[in-house]
């Protein structure tokens, strides 16, 4: 590794996995610390998709071997194959089982540094970023590091880039990482064209404020789709994304298959395959729902989009599955979505996944929050999307919180299924309907009566209903999940001072000197001042 001595005064040098990385003191290109999370997740997916990319590669490869020379071959025959050296001949043979990455908004260049140092298999990154400055330290970063070999830097429009290497005219990337600072909704289009058939695809979005609902007008501008301000919030906006996604993939005949869905601190974070299939792209309506919260007790209802009526038949969804009023309050709904109602996450990716971070955790050092996610995330109904809040239920009933495992049991005695949520410390997510959730709410208030000023408020109504079921608030051994009993980092507390989303890099010389000047002549204009002289200026 080279020697920094001659650059110490413009530099400081960055530590993360096995990548060390030059940041200008100056802050001309986006660097967030808080985010190592983010990259060491995507270090881990990216390895065990690559694991499984090859194995499913050179099982189809057999396949056809076996078809041709009816010669059957056991799994530890594979095994080794797998694992075994090619003839340095075979360049062909080989790069076709190996990886290639674009990353779209490299910035410092530190995720494809450290793509090229910690993911086997990689054949070929680049590392792309529309920032001249950027690429210049990107450059600098992949001769400090020495990846030279494996990393190509680019100076380009992310999404120009993208429409050149796009499936139909040039060779794609097995994985297409959009990174982008706020929202990556302009980059989906392209995207989803340039990662190949069965690529992985991984998006992340920052701007959570729009996501969850505090500017609908702006995430239905952006997205296409309208998200509520519920307890259920940050899984919404992962499922309300991941729509968007499959709605530019639907264009292309495509379709997305979702690995991991994250809800992380500020952001979210998806990692999704990209196949290609008009018969599926078909019933995408019906993998699709509109939500009916209700802004009295937050309960919540499912409307389809479509449905599935038979092999290759389609049909507009019936409904809608409320009435006017909400049954349980008697307030009224607001309507969101469309949201992706199937599964955010693969379990047996996710198993795979967790295999991977156990067996390395010192490659990664946030290794342990990533098992306790991980583990919560394998424990999460894969079919119930959207959640409940324990402690917002109680509030709303202005009642004592009963615990959460009695709470928890209470819903497995009358057979439905529940789990924790990974975006929320006290989500109840749960197969039964709101009226059993309700109606165990009751129950505990009976045994911890409440008093209420008004009789027609909405709380008052919702207890005023005659449970139609027992609740059972004894604790069952089923009621506790291997991550509690475990104890396991699932929720961290804020991992620096004044954490969060970063501001953008900060430009420098020319380029601000101009923009001052074009505010100043625009604000001259609108004070209809005089603004003679600025052309020479210019």
């Amino acid at each position: 590794m080279t020697s920094v001595s001659s650059n110490e005064l413009q530099f400081n040098t960055v530590r993360e996995g096995k990548a060390t990385i030059l940041f200008p003191r100056t802050e001309e290109v986006f660097y967030n610390p808080v985010q190592e999370f983010n990259r060491d997740l995507s270090v881990a997916v990216i390895s065990t998709f690559y694991e499984v990319h090859v194995r499913s590669r050179l099982s189809r490869g057999t396949k056809k071997e076996e078809t041709q020379t009816c010669h059957v071959k056991t799994v530890s025959q594979v095994e080794t194959e797998v694992t075994a050296d090619e003839p340095s001949g075979s360049a062909k043979s080989q790069h076709q089982h190996e990886l290639t990455i674009l990353e779209a908004l490299a910035a410092t260049g530190l995720r494809s540094v450290r793509y090229a140092l910690e993911i086997p298999g990689v054949h070929k990154i680049v590392a792309n970023d529309i920032s001249p400055e950027a690429v210049d330290l990107i450059k600098r970063n992949v001769t400090h590091n020495g990846v030279d070999h494996l990393v190509t830097p680019s100076c380009a429009d992310a999404s120009i880039f993208m429409y050149q290497h796009r499936c139909s005219k040039k060779p794609t990337f097995n994985v297409v990482d959009l990174d982008p600072y706020g929202s990556p909704v302009q980059f989906l289009d392209s995207g989803i064209q340039t990662v190949e058939e069965g690529g992985l695809l991984c998006v992340t979005c920052t701007d959570m404020g729009v996501l969850c609902g505090n500017r609908g007008e702006v995430a239905f501008a952006k997205y296409g789709v309208m998200p509520l301000r519920g307890v259920f919030c940050h899984e919404m906006s992962l499922r309300l994304v991941l729509a968007c996604i499959q709605s530019h993939a639907a264009r292309y005949k495509r379709y997305i298959v979702p690995l991991l869905s994250v809800s992380i601190d500020f952001y979210i974070r998806m990692f999704v395959q990209v196949f290609t299939n008009a018969s599926v792209v078909r019933a995408s309506a019906s993998r699709l729902a509109y939500v009916y919260h209700c802004v009295g007790c937050e309960s919540f209802h499912l409307q389809p989009v479509g449905k599935v009526t038979g092999k290759d038949k389609y049909s507009p969804g019936t409904g809608p599955p409320v009435g006017e009023k909400c049954e349980q309050c008697n307030s009224i709904f607001r309507i969101g979505g469309p949201i992706w109602t199937e599964q955010i996450h693969n379990v047996k990716f996710v198993e795979k996944l967790l295999d991977h971070v156990r067996g390395s955790k010192e490659s990664y050092h946030t290794s342990d929050r990533m098992d306790g996610i991980l583990t919560v995330i394998s424990e999460e109904l894969p079919d119930a999307p959207l959640f409940y809040v324990l402690d917002k239920m109680a509030g709303f009933l202005h009642c004592v919180t009963p615990g959460m495992l009695a709470f928890r049991s209470a819903i497995l005695d009358q057979g439905y299924d529940v789990s924790f949520s990974h975006c929320q410390k006290q989500a109840v997510k749960t197969n039964a309907p709101p009226h059993v959730l309700w109606d165990i709410m009751r129950c505990w208030v009976k045994e911890h009566p409440v008093k209420h000023k008004s009789e027609i408020s909405p709380a008052a109504v919702c207890l005023a209903k005659v449970p139609s079921i027992q609740a059972n608030f004894q604790i069952r051994s089923d009621a506790n999940p291997v991550s509690r009993q475990n104890k396991m980092l699932r929720f961290q507390e804020n991992p620096e001072v004044n954490w969060g989303p970063k501001s953008r890099a900060k430009k420098r010389g020319m380029h601000v000197f101009v923009e001052k000047v074009i505010l100043w002549v625009r604000q001259c204009n609108r004070r209809g001042r005089d603004c003679k002289g600025t052309e020479q200026i210019l």
